[in-house]
């Protein structure tokens, strides 16, 4: 019987993007979301990746763990709606958006793109074979589990991923998600 990998994926701490439903850029957390990150339980894996934004980066620090930075686990990128607020972009362009797991109108990534990348990454992962946590986004740890389920990609809008919580995939074969106690 094959060994069973962990990977845990920990969602960053609030951000003032989030509180405000602004697209985010690279900000730090807010003081609720550090004290957050500082009450939560230690993890532990033999390998700490983050994505490369400050939010991700001051949440491992938060968190007691150094890792290296993985660009496979940045944000999902809003192009020319980084920054602003989410109901000031046009309602056809924020439906498209929310529907079409390809749309691109504002210039950055579309849902499929993170899906890919974070699919490599998974694939990678698995390779690899060592238990991980990875400090990243709620957009990256939709993708995860959407890969991991083999969901399709419209689905992506309707997963919910708090600051500071974690996911928890296992690998023996395949990937699959694991509810932790």
């Amino acid at each position: 019987m094959q060994k069973v990998l962990r990977l845990d994926l920990v969602s960053h701490g609030m951000t003032e993007a989030m509180r405000k439903a602004r697209f985010p850029v690279d900000e730090p957390l807010t003081e609720a979301g550090r004290r957050a990150v500082s009450a939560c339980g230690r993890l532990q894996a033999a390998r700490v990746l983050t994505a490369p934004e400050r939010r991700t980066v001051e949440t491992a620090a938060l968190m007691g763990l150094m890792g290296d930075e993985e660009d496979r686990l940045r944000d999902l990128d809003a192009g020319a709606w980084r920054g602003g607020e989410l109901m000031s972009v046009p309602k056809e362009d924020l439906y498209q958006w929310l529907t079409d797991p390809t749309f691109r109108g504002h210039g950055g990534e579309a849902v499929v793109d993170v899906l890919e990348r974070t699919g490599e990454w998974l694939a990678d992962i698995a390779v690899e074979g060592e238990p991980t946590i990875a400090i990243t986004h709620p957009a990256v740890i939709r993708a995860a589990l959407l890969v991991t389920l083999d969901a399709p990609a419209k689905s992506f809008w309707r997963i919910d991923v708090p600051p500071v919580s974690v996911t928890r995939l296992h690998y023996r074969g395949e990937w699959t998600l694991h509810f932790r106690p």
